[in-house]
């Protein structure tokens, strides 16, 4: 990425990346649909159970696996894949609210399903009720937190993402909104698009973004290779 400004707070427009790239790998909460405020509810409910202090803990537990997050706190006396199954059946019960990114659905929908996949920290069974919800169609090929054993920041899932389209992370564009995933993608060897559709404050990575779809689209170069491009 030779042409990144460091940090894009100074940037007077937005920048798209002017490579080709054999496939498009998304995170799903946050950068194709947004669920912010069901997944906060819940997780929040959960952590004012434990006694956490509820404000501080919530940015920490996005874009991560709940048996992550939970095993991290490190809370005496609780069984973290016990909690992770708790929280995950209040998250399936609650998706009011949740909606697709602007644009996100013609985006996806104007990709060749061969060459995109998700990549998700969420459940399968959690990422498929999000998805109906946001009314965005279940894609050929999904990545869930069932699939690795370590989770974002880890770039486990991106290489495995990767794997199943049949191309090498360094030839994808990963499309992220959190430090975990963008971690991820970078460790990855992709490049990384950032969607700050749902950012409250300023993320400074010195990579690409965009605030959602409404304003790009996806053309198909030589040899089926993809490009982010303006509308108009």
């Amino acid at each position: 990425m030779k042409d990144l400004p460091l940090s894009f707070a100074a940037a007077p427009e937005i920048k798209l990346p002017q490579k080709a790239y054999a496939a498009f790998l998304f995170d799903m909460d946050g950068t194709i649909l947004n669920s912010l405020a069901a997944a906060e509810r819940v997780w929040g409910r959960w952590a004012a159970a434990m006694g956490l202090d509820v404000e501080s803990f919530l940015p920490t537990m996005h874009g991560k696996r709940g048996i992550d997050t939970i095993s991290a706190l490190n809370l005496p006396g609780i069984d973290p894949v016990a909690e992770a199954e708790f929280i995950l059946r209040g998250e399936i019960e609650d998706v009011e609210g949740v909606v697709p990114i602007p644009g996100a659905v013609e985006f996806l929908s104007a990709l060749p399903p061969e060459r995109w996949a998700i990549v998700t920290s969420s459940p399968i069974e959690l990422a498929k009720r999000r998805l109906r919800a946001a009314g965005i169609p279940e894609p050929r090929h999904m990545v869930t937190a069932e699939d690795v054993t370590v989770g974002k920041p880890n770039p486990q899932g991106y290489i495995l993402g990767s794997e199943r389209l049949g191309v090498n992370p360094s030839e994808a564009l990963v499309f992220e909104d959190v430090l975990a995933g963008i971690r991820a993608g970078e460790a990855a060897g992709a490049d990384v698009m950032v969607i700050t559709a749902t950012h409250n404050h300023e993320i400074e990575t010195g990579h690409w973004k965009i605030p959602g779809y409404l304003d790009v689209t996806t053309h198909i170069a030589d040899g089926g290779r993809l490009l982010v491009r303006f509308k108009g």
